[in-house]
Formats: structure tokens, sequence, C-alpha cells
């Protein structure tokens, strides 16, 4: 088995979706969080606060806010343990559907 991080990309700028759609895509993820569980393919996951709230150590220096502005940025991520890359394409698949976000699949070293 290799584990493969599953990265969630939210973008950074433009409208948040409606309390509806927030709803609708909490629930999707829900299942999807349920059925990689029952799957047995689940190591760790979780979802990130605003770049706003990050802290930046440089060697000499500190800085509060994100390392770099950007047009998208980490929102949250699962790691998972499968076969091979193409079982992890397919659970990224299926996140990329609940969360209706991009999904960056890599495998660990």
């Amino acid at each position: 088995m290799r584990q493969y991080l599953l990265s969630v990309v939210e973008p950074s700028e433009g409208e948040p979706p409606s309390p509806a759609e927030m709803a609708a895509i909490d629930a999707d993820v829900t299942a999807f969080d349920r059925e990689v569980r029952e799957a047995g393919v689940w190591v760790f996951s979780g979802g990130l606060l605003p770049p706003s709230t990050a802290t930046v150590l440089r060697p000499g220096f500190v800085s509060d806010g994100p390392f770099a502005e950007g047009k998208e940025h980490l929102g949250g991520f699962c790691v998972i343990a499968v076969e091979d890359r193409a079982a992890a394409l397919a659970w990224a698949d299926r996140l990329m559907r609940a969360s209706r976000l991009p999904i960056e699949v890599r495998p660990f070293r």
C-alpha cells in the first residue's frame, strides 16, 4: 500500500457558495468521509482555516498570513493508503465531486 495526499484546492477570490450550496457540499463531503473510512483506506484528513490565519516561519523571520498571495490555497486534505495511483485517482474523483473543487493527488516518498 502506498500513501497519497489528496489536497483540496480552494479559490482565494470570488463569492463563496450560498448557504444552501454549502449545506449540499457539506453533506456530500461527509458522505465521502464515511465511504473512505468504511473502505479502510483513510489515514488522516482535515480542513484548514483561511490563509489569513497562517503564520510563516523563515530562517530569522516570522510573518503572519499566507506564504504567498495566490488565486488558490490549500483548503483541506485527506491522506489515503491504496494499492496504486489509479485507486488514488478514483478516490480523488469522488472527493472532487463531493467538494466541487479541484483535488491535487500526490504520493508520499
